[in-house]
């Protein structure tokens, strides 16, 4: 079957093509939506733009200069957005690029119960609940447990001076995986709050993947929540709820 309009033909073939392509471009946008990777973009663009009025008002060396930069453009965007890459491709393979249901994270009334009264007694607390993007080398750099899920074991993990309190404890499943884990930190953090170790950690975990990171300060007594390499702050029992449950849904 062949579309004419015109002095253009569209075939079956080109129809597909471009619904694929689309699609793909479309949940590409998703995943990138809110990140670093848009500025990125953005930059990229405006160099273009530069690229073409420096060709046409004559501006030689300008245009040679970005010329060789741009010829070099896959290399570039390799570069710029490899942490952006290697995460679209974990949740990839990990299915989110296609339309994928997900059952009801179960133990959040006992997770919130345990994050605010270990808030309340000011006990410093680090949680990551894994989604779509595994999380092995995080458990592996950790102490494994993979123990059913309480609010009595989760404070004892974080209660003061024990052996795991310094480290991440990671949920998956309604489990915990492993506790005393190390997660990658954020590096430039503009904030007015002084971040420490711990909201550094959370950021950095959830920039490089789909995790739901809560941090407890010890120092505020207040919760914390990092999805996509953002932090939520200030949260109080009932916030604190309705992020979870938009964040685990998504």
């Amino acid at each position: 079957m062949v579309l004419n309009l015109g002095f253009v033909q569209f075939g079956w073939r080109d129809i597909v093509d471009i619904v694929v392509v689309a699609f793909i471009i479309y949940r590409v946008i998703l995943l990138v939506k809110g990140t670093r990777a848009v500025s990125v973009f953005y930059g990229l663009l405006l160099l273009l733009v530069i690229y073409y009025f420096s060709g046409e008002f004559g501006l030689h060396t300008l245009h040679w200069l970005l010329a060789n930069f741009l010829g070099s453009l896959f290399l570039v965007i390799i570069i710029l957005f490899q942490r952006d890459i290697r995460k679209a491709l974990a949740e990839m393979g990990a299915g989110r690029l296609w339309f994928k249901s997900r059952p009801g994270l179960v133990i959040l009334d006992e997770l919130i119960l345990a994050l605010v009264a270990m808030a309340q007694k000011r006990i410093g607390a680090l949680v990551v609940i894994e989604k779509n993007t595994p999380l092995g080398d995080v458990v592996e750099s950790g102490v494994e447990l993979d123990s059913s899920f309480s609010k009595d074991l989760l404070e004892t993990i974080f209660y003061p001076n024990t052996p795991l309190h310094d480290g991440a404890v990671v949920i998956r499943d309604d489990k915990i995986v492993a506790a005393g884990c190390i997660l990658p930190l954020a590096v430039g953090i503009k904030s007015k709050w002084d971040f420490g170790t711990r909201h550094r950690a959370a950021l950095g975990i959830t920039e490089e993947t789909d995790a739901i990171a809560i941090v407890v300060s010890e120092e505020r007594g207040a919760i914390s929540v990092a999805i996509g390499g953002k932090l939520i702050t200030a949260l109080d029992e009932v916030r604190l709820r309705r992020v979870l449950s938009t964040a685990w849904e998504k």
